[in-house]
C-alpha cells in the first residue's frame, strides 16, 4: 500500500517534532497573540523571537521578523545521528548559534522548507503545570468532598505537536521524510483508490515506545503551504479553559472543538494575527514502531464527534 514500505531503512530515526519557524513583520502582535494562547517568551531578539511552554524545551515556536512566510520545521535527534546524517548527505554538523544552543544540521525538505535536525539544545526548568481535582465519571467517582475548580486563563501549552503541511507530491515529499528521518506512516487517506492517497499521517519511530500517531501530516494539494501547526495543552479543561482567553483577546476561532478519527485527538483550531492556522489539542492516540500503517477514505469522516469543518477549510 505504501509507496516506501519495503525499501532501504531510513539514514536516522528523529526522536521528536521541535518546533515551526515563522516570519512575520510584527514580533510584538505575534508575541501578544502566543501568549494568549498559551507560550511564554523564551528569548528575543531584535529579529527573532522565541517562545517556550512548560516542558523543558527552550523554545516550540520561532519566529523571524520579515515578510509573512511559513519557513519550517526543526526535530530532534541524537548527537550521533547528526553525524551519521551529515556523512550520509554530505552536509555538516554545525554548533547551532540560535538560543539554546547544541548542534544542528541544516537541510531542505523536497518543496524548499527549511528542516533543522536538533541535537542537544540546551533545557530549561519546567514550568509548573496549575491542576485541578480528579474528574468524577460514571464508573470513577473518586472526588468526594473536593470541589472542582478549574484554574481559569490561557491554556497550558505544554510542547510542539505536529504539523500539517502541503505539497505538489506526496510521493516525493513523504518518502523524503521516511528516508531521511525516518518517520513512519500511520495512517493513509484517499478519495477513491486506496493506492492512490492524497494525504499521510507519520510519526516518529521509537521502537516499543509509544509515539503520536502523527508528528507530521502530508497532504498533496496541488501547492505548496502550511496547512497548520499544533501543540499539546494539559488536559480537556485546559483547552476549554483556553478558549476564552483566545476569545477575550479577540482571536478567530477557526475549527472545533471536537474529536478526530485519524490521531483520536481533542482538538480547537484558531488563526493567529496573520491567518496560520494553529490547534490546540489533546489525548492523542499513541503507536509502537510494529503498528501497521492503515488506509481511509476521505468519505468516512474527519471527526468522531465535534463540529464539521469550516467552508473555507485550510487544513
Amino acid at each position: 500500500m505504501s509507496y516506501y514500505l519495503g525499501m532501504a531503512p531510513p539514514i536516522i530515526k528523529v526522536r521528536d517534532v521541535a518546533f515551526p519557524r515563522f516570519q512575520v513583520p510584527d514580533l510584538d502582535l505575534m508575541q501578544n497573540f502566543l501568549e494568549a494562547f498559551g507560550m511564554h517568551v523564551s528569548e528575543r531578539t531584535e529579529d527573532v523571537l522565541y517562545m517556550r511552554g512548560t516542558s523543558s524545551a527552550h523554545h516550540i515556536h520561532v519566529t523571524h521578523k520579515g515578510d509573512t512566510n511559513f519557513l519550517g520545521l526543526a526535530f530532534f535527534a541524537s548527537r550521533q545521528d547528526l553525524d551519521v546524517l551529515s556523512d550520509a548527505i554530505g552536509v555538516p554538523v554545525e554548533v547551532n548559534n540560535e538560543p539554546g544552543g547544541g548542534f544542528v544540521v541544516h537541510l531542505n525538505d523536497p518543496d524548499g522548507r527549511i528542516v533543522d535536525v536538533i541535537a542537544e539544545m540546551k533545557e530549561v526548568a519546567p514550568i509548573a503545570t496549575k491542576e485541578h481535582a480528579p474528574v468524577n465519571t460514571a464508573d470513577a467517582r473518586v472526588r468526594v468532598d473536593v470541589l472542582q475548580r478549574v484554574p481559569l486563563g490561557p491554556s497550558q501549552v505544554k510542547r510542539f505537536g505536529h504539523s500539517a503541511i502541503k505539497t505538489t507530491s506526496l510521493k516525493t515529499t513523504a518518502a523524503w521524510y521516511h528516508d531521511t528521518l525516518g518517520l513512519l506512516a500511520s495512517d493513509d487517506t484517499y478519495l477513491e483508490d486506496p493506492e492512490a492517497p492524497f494525504g499521510r499521517f507519520m510519526r516518529c519511530d521509537r521502537g516499543d515506545e509509544g509515539a503520536d500517531h502523527h508528528s507530521l501530516l502530508i497532504l498533496e494539494t496541488g501547492e505548496v503551504k502550511l496547512g497548520h501547526c499544533a501543540w499539546e495543552v494539559a488536559d480537556f479543561d485546559d483547552l476549554m479553559a483556553g478558549r476564552e482567553a483566545l476569545t477575550a483577546f479577540g482571536a478567530r476561532h477557526y475549527w472545533g472543538v471536537g474529536r478526530h478519527i485519524l490521531g483520536g485527538q481533542v482538538f480547537d483550531y484558531w488563526k493567529d494575527p496573520f491567518n496560520f492556522t494553529v490547534e490546540h489539542w489533546t489525548d492523542t492516540d499513541l503507536l509502537t514502531a510494529s503498528v501497521a500503517p492503515a488506509s481511509h477514505s476521505v468519505f468516512e469522516g474527519i471527526n468522531q464527534w465535534g463540529p464539521n469543518p469550516p467552508d473555507d477549510l485550510d487544513f
